[in-house]
C-alpha cells in the first residue's frame, strides 16, 4: 500500500501520529539522559567514563545500525522493522530503569540503541511510501514540526521528571509512549516494502563499521581514566582504526553498500557531510557539558539545568523555515558560513560559567547566539545534503548526513572529556569548572572550522549544488565508476 492515505483524513493522522510518537522515543531519550547524569553518578557511584558510556552506549548502536535498519525496512517491511525496533527500545528501557549498576545500565542503553536505530529511519520512510504528492510534503512537515515540539519539551520533561522523582523514570516513562505508538501502528499504519530492493543486506559493512566505532569509543573514553594501560588503549584505537579501513575497503566493493563511495565524490556532498561533523562535533560537546556543569559547579536544579537550552529549539521551530526560504535565495555558502561562526561566538560566551553564574547574564546570551548561529545553519545544511546527490540517491544522501550527524556526537563524547581534563569524576566541581571553559572553547573551535570547510566546498548558488548526471541513460551516473557496487 504505497501513497493511498490523505493527509487531512483520519487514517493520515493516525499514521502521523505513530511515526511522530515513534521517532520522538529515540530522540528525546538522548536528551533527557544528559540531565540525569549527576544523579546517576551519585546513586550508581559512577566515574566519568561510566557516564560518557552511558550517553555513548546509545550513541554507539544507533549510529552503527542506523543506515541497516532503513535498509532492512526497505527488504522486509517498514511496518514491521518500526515495529520490532519499538519493542524493543521499550524492553531495553525498563532494562535501564532497573539497572541495579553502572555495567548493566550501560549494557542495556547498547541494547536501547539497536531499538532506536531499527525505530528511526522507519518512521520517516512510512510517511514516504503511505503518503503521495502534496499530501507527502504536509506530512513530513508535520512530522518535522511535531518532532520540534518533542524536542523543546525533553528537556523540562526530563529535568522535572528527575527533580521531582528519580533519574529511573527518564527510562520509565519510554514504556507507556511505547505501547501507544504500538497500538496505533498496528491497526492504522499500512505495510510497505521496496521491491527493487536488493536481497543482499551488507552485513560485512555493517560489522565493521560498528567495530570501528566501538574500538575508537572505547580507546578514547579509556584513555581519560586514571592508570589507564596505554597498551589496551593503542590497541584500541588500532582496532577501530583498521577496520573503519577495512570499512571504506569492502563499501567500495560490495554490490549493496550501505554507504555508495561515489556519493564522496561529489565534492559538494564531501565538503556539507565535513561540515555537519564538525557542527555536531560542536553541538554534542556543549550538549554534553552544559546541562551538568549548570547543576554541579552553577547550583542550578535538573528542572533549571534542562530547560536552560529551550531558547534554541524555540528559536529553531519559529523561524527555521525563514531561513531555508533565505538560504535558497541566496545560496547555501552564506548560511552554511556565517551559521556557524554565529553559534561559535555564543558557544564561546558559554566558556564563562562559573559559581552561582546567573542565567539571564551568564548564560541566556550564549545560548541565544548559538541559537540564532543554528536557525542559519540547519535548514540549508539538510537541504544542501540532499541537494548535493543526484535525484536516485537522495534517501541514501539522507541516511548518510543523519549517521554523520551521529557519529559525530558519539566521538565528541568519547573525546572531549579527555581534551578538557575532566578527570575521574565529573561532579567534581573544582575539576569540572575549568574543564568546561576548554570543553567550551573547543566547541567553538570546532564550530569555526565547520564555516570554513562549508565557504570552501559549498557552492554559492544553489542551482550549482545538484550534481550533473552523468549517465547515458536515465541521467544515472555510471555504475563501474564504483566498480562493482550498484545502487538499490
Amino acid at each position: 500500500m504505497t501513497g493511498t492515505v490523505a493527509y487531512r483524513s483520519a487514517a493520515g493522522r493516525w499514521v502521523l501520529l505513530a511515526t511522530v510518537l515513534g521517532s520522538a522515543l529515540a530522540f528525546i531519550d538522548a536528551t533527557v539522559v544528559t540531565i540525569a547524569l549527576p544523579r546517576i553518578a551519585e546513586d550508581l557511584d559512577a566515574t566519568t567514563a561510566d557516564l560518557q558510556w552511558t550517553v555513548n552506549g546509545y550513541a554507539l548502536t544507533l549510529a552503527a545500525f542506523l543506515l541497516l535498519g532503513g535498509a532492512l525496512g526497505d527488504r522486509l517491511g517498514r511496518r514491521r522493522v518500526f515495529l520490532v525496533g519499538v519493542v524493543w527500545f521499550a524492553v531495553a528501557s525498563v532494562a535501564c530503569a532497573l539497572a541495579p549498576t553502572v555495567g548493566v545500565l550501560v549494557a542495556a542503553r547498547v541494547l536501547q540503541g539497536v531499538g532506536g536505530a531499527l525505530l528511526t529511519p522507519g518512521s520517516l520512510a512510512i510517511l514516504q511510501s503511505t503518503f503521495a504528492g502534496d499530501d507527502r510534503g504536509r506530512a513530513i512537515g508535520a512530522w518535522s514540526g511535531l518532532g520540534g515540539l518533542a524536542g523543546a519539551a525533553a528537556p523540562f520533561l526530563g529535568g522535572w521528571v528527575v527533580q521531582v522523582a528519580d533519574w529511573r523514570w527518564v527510562f520509565g516513562i519510554n514504556v507507556p509512549l511505547a505501547a501507544l505508538v504500538v497500538a496505533v501502528a498496528l491497526r492504522h499504519v499500512p505495510e510497505s516494502a521496496d521491491p527493487g530492493a536488493q536481497a543482499r543486506v551488507d552485513v560485512a559493512g555493517t560489522a565493521l563499521g560498528a567495530l570501528g566505532l566501538a574500538g575508537l569509543t572505547y580507546g578514547f573514553t579509556v584513555w581519560s581514566e586514571p592508570g589507564a594501560s596505554r597498551a589496551v588503549v593503542v590497541a584500541a584505537l588500532a582496532v577501530g582504526v583498521v577496520a573503519l579501513t577495512a570499512f571504506l575497503r569492502v563499501e567500495s566493493r560490495t554490490r549493496a553498500p550501505l554507504v555508495p563511495p561515489r556519493l564522496f565524490r561529489w565534492r559538494p556532498f564531501a565538503g556539507v557531510n565535513a561540515a555537519t561533523f564538525l557542527v555536531y562535533a560542536a553541538l554534542s560537546g556543549v550538549g554534553f557539558f552544559l546541562v551538568v556543569t549548570l547543576q554541579v559547579v552553577a547550583g542550578y536544579p535538573p528542572l533549571a539545568a534542562g530547560v536552560a537550552q529551550l531558547p534554541v529549539t524555540l528559536l529553531l521551530l519559529a523561524f527555521s523555515p525563514r531561513a531555508g526560504a533565505w538560504g535558497v535565495r541566496v545560496g547555501p555558502r552564506v548560511p552554511m558560513t556565517v551559521g556557524p561562526l554565529v553559534a561559535g561566538a555564543g558557544t564561546a560566551l558559554l566558556a564563562g560559567i562559573g559559581p552561582s553564574a546567573p542565567y539571564v547574564t551568564h548564560v541566556l546570551p550564549g545560548v541565544l547566539l548559538q541559537g540564532v548561529g543554528l536557525v542559519m545553519t540547519v535548514a540549508p545544511l539538510t537541504t544542501t545534503a540532499l541537494a548535493a546527490a543526484p535525484d536516485h540517491l537522495a534517501g541514501v544522501a539522507s541516511g548518510v548526513n543523519n549517521a554523520v550527524a551521529r557519529v559525530a556526537s558519539l566521538l565528541a563524547v568519547a573525546v572531549l572529556p579527555l581534551v578538557a581534563g575532566v578527570g575521574a569524576s565529573l561532579t567534581d566541581a573544582a575539576r569540572l569548572a575549568p574543564a568546561h571553559r576548554t570543553a567550551m572553547l573547543v566547541c567553538a573551535g570546532l564550530l569555526v572550522a565547520g564555516a570554513v570547510v562549508a565557504w570552501v566546498t559549498v557552492p554559492s548558488g544553489s542551482a550549482a549544488v545538484r550534481p550533473a548526471d552523468d549517465g547515458a541513460a536515465g541521467g544515472r551516473p555510471d555504475p563501474a565508476a564504483d566498480g562493482p557496487a550498484t545502487d538499490r
